[in-house]
């Protein structure tokens, strides 16, 4: 437990910046899985819709320094990819 003020500050800041990261994190994770279970069942209507979903939370997770923007590329690349595979 730290003693300076300064680093009592820090560290409840940072316990609040990791919840954060960990929620728009996992729910990228999520949206990409949800996405991928629609295209292995095959339903188009219902994988488009959580392939922009997914495509957004991927755009946030970049845009807050989470995942670097080659990762995001990758991902959108992937999942497009997957969309255009089931047509």
């Amino acid at each position: 437990m730290p003693n300076i003020k300064s680093a009592k500050k820090r560290m409840r800041s940072s316990v609040k910046k990791t919840n954060a990261n960990t929620l728009v994190n996992s729910s990228m994770r999520t949206a990409i899985k949800k996405f991928e279970k629609e295209v292995k069942a095959g339903n188009k209507e219902a994988a488009s819709n959580n392939l922009n979903i997914a495509i957004q939370r991927i755009d946030k997770a970049m845009s807050s320094g989470l995942v670097h923007k080659n990762k995001a590329a990758r991902l959108k690349s992937r999942i497009t990819k997957m969309m255009s595979a089931m047509n």
